[in-house]
């Protein structure tokens, strides 16, 4: 407990004594019920640290009263703080800390867009105005440096996967990826630039001194309790460096192929394809598709204390209980090639390649699939027929494919229609003849979409899911891969078993889950029924 006489932060950020004693009842304490609300004429009659060091967030305000959430009800000493800095009486209702505390940084979170106002334009004219040498200087003021950490903290809250700064020639852009999309937000000054990617690279353990070079670093923070990597990368422009931050919750739950959205009966036939012993498994798309995401499920889903499981990666993006993990490292001259053939002699059962790039690690994926062990990995094609394509151009023969292959699984993200504002639509001949260059395919059923609401800031989405396409190799497709036949050959031989990519799509879309606009954003055109 404080001193009585310990100074307490007022309302409107002065510093006034807290009293000895106020002395009164404590007021009738209320329940909690449902999801916390708290009303901002109620959030702005308390200092954002007084709430934060007691853990009472004020709800709002009624007939003179504030309503308060706490997890200690009973303080005197706090509702006598209170009752001094708002002028009203104080009515309790006890919540638990850990909603307390995730309540307290959505309703007090400096955000990017307060900072910005209260930069004045002197402050960027006096930090363009310093020379190259005073870099370092200039990146650990405190003002950038905030700026930053909110930039950083604001992204993960609005569950972002990438930051993007870019400059222009007067401006400075900033935007987060949220569920596979770019959304603008109140930029910078533009006189910050350099000292914000300085400070960025200090925290990535980057040169700050080489600006005409793209250069990568790492930076790892906890956020709520959970730990968050973040891959940045520069990269030279004409109007100075632009820069990246790819952040990775370490601590994400590894979902199942259900949760990532396979259907029962493709994730049974998954299932049974990656207990074989050996042989290999592709899984395909393009960059933030969710392939390593999908990989990590199956390895998550094929572990047992007797299998020894290794993977090689770049980077490593989640940890797996029981499986090593081996980062490549390309600056010393550990690649995919070389660290896969240093795998084979680990004695491994299971292996996980990152990516295959080029024709040497395809090579020796696939020679280890054909001698006993079972290999995973992605690779950048539009649809599963095409990842046999890809190999026969990096120059591995027919046979070595025909003979490994056991079943390659195509995917994209979708966005989800977020569950607070879903709702009717009615489809327009326009949708209509938009997803008529898909097969022509007669749209049955209801769909929805979402309207936009506070959950989803707008956008009518919340969250994604994965659209998937299996193939697995047969006899037929065996034969056909040795006569070095077409991904549409291919493609038209499996379409008599196979759920294409669009049909998955317009599935969920029939179920509620996506709404076809979506549909035809992530859809590629020349797919056909």
């Amino acid at each position: 407990m404080s001193d009585p006489r310990s100074e307490v932060p007022g309302g409107n950020g002065h510093v006034v004594p807290a009293p000895e004693s106020l002395c009164s009842e404590v007021p009738a304490r209320r329940p909690s019920a449902g999801k916390l609300e708290a009303l901002p004429e109620a959030i702005r009659v308390l200092p954002a640290d007084f709430v934060k060091r007691h853990r009472v967030l004020p709800l709002a305000i009624s007939g003179g009263t504030l309503r308060i959430a706490t997890a200690d009800p009973g303080n005197q000493r706090v509702i006598d703080d209170i009752r001094l800095l708002t002028g009203l009486e104080v009515s309790e209702s006890e919540v638990p800390a850990a909603e307390i505390a995730e309540k307290i940084a959505e309703s007090y979170q400096l955000t990017v867009e307060q900072l910005v106002e209260n930069f004045g334009p002197e402050a960027g004219v006096a930090l363009e105005s310093r020379n190259l040498h005073d870099i370092e200087v200039m990146a650990n003021e405190p003002t950038v440096i905030n700026l930053v950490n909110v930039i950083i903290s604001t992204a993960l809250r609005e569950r972002a996967s990438d930051i993007h700064l870019v400059p222009f020639e007067h401006t400075l852009q900033l935007r987060y990826r949220i569920d596979g999309l770019l959304h603008e937000k109140p930029p910078p000054p533009k006189q910050l630039h350099a000292a914000l990617i300085s400070r960025v690279k200090i925290m990535a353990d980057m040169n700050i001194a080489e600006r005409f070079m793209p250069q990568d670093g790492h930076i790892q923070i906890n956020h709520r309790g959970a730990r968050v990597d973040i891959r940045v990368g520069t990269m030279p422009t004409i109007y100075g460096e632009s820069m990246v931050m790819r952040l990775l919750e370490k601590n994400s739950k590894v979902l199942t192929l259900q949760e990532l959205g396979l259907d029962d009966k493709r994730a049974s036939v998954m299932s049974h394809l990656v207990e074989k012993p050996h042989g290999l498994f592709l899984a395909t798309g393009p960059t933030g598709s969710g392939k390593t995401t999908t990989l990590y499920s199956i390895l998550n889903g094929i572990y047992a204390p007797e299998k020894k499981i290794l993977t090689i990666e770049d980077p490593v993006e989640y940890e797996l209980a029981g499986v090593a993990q081996i980062p490549v490292r390309p600056n010393r001259g550990f690649t995919f090639a070389n660290g896969l053939r240093s795998i084979l002699r680990q004695d491994p059962d299971v292996i996980m390649v990152g990516e295959i790039r080029d024709s040497e690690t395809a090579e020796i994926a696939i020679r280890a699939a054909l001698t006993g062990h079972q290999v995973f990995s992605t690779l950048h094609t539009n649809d599963s027929a095409g990842a046999v394509t890809r190999l026969l151009d990096m120059g591995v023969e027919a046979f070595l494919i025909s003979s490994s292959l056991e079943g390659v699984l195509a995917q994209r993200l979708v966005r989800r229609i977020c569950r607070e504002c879903i709702g009717e639509y009615t489809v327009t001949d326009a949708m209509r003849a938009r997803l008529a260059q898909f097969g022509g395919r007669k749209l049955a059923g209801r769909y929805q979409q979402g309207t936009g609401c506070e959950e989803c800031r707008g956008t009518g989405y919340r969250g994604r899911i994965g659209i998937f396409e299996l193939l697995v190799i047969n006899g037929e497709l065996r034969e056909l891969i040795l006569q070095r036949r077409s991904s549409a050959e291919l493609k038209a031989a499996a379409s008599k078993w196979m759920i294409t990519l669009h049909q998955d799509a317009l599935q969920k879309a029939a179920d509620g889950i996506t709404s076809l606009e979506e549909i035809v954003r992530v859809s590629s055109g020349d797919q056909t029924e």
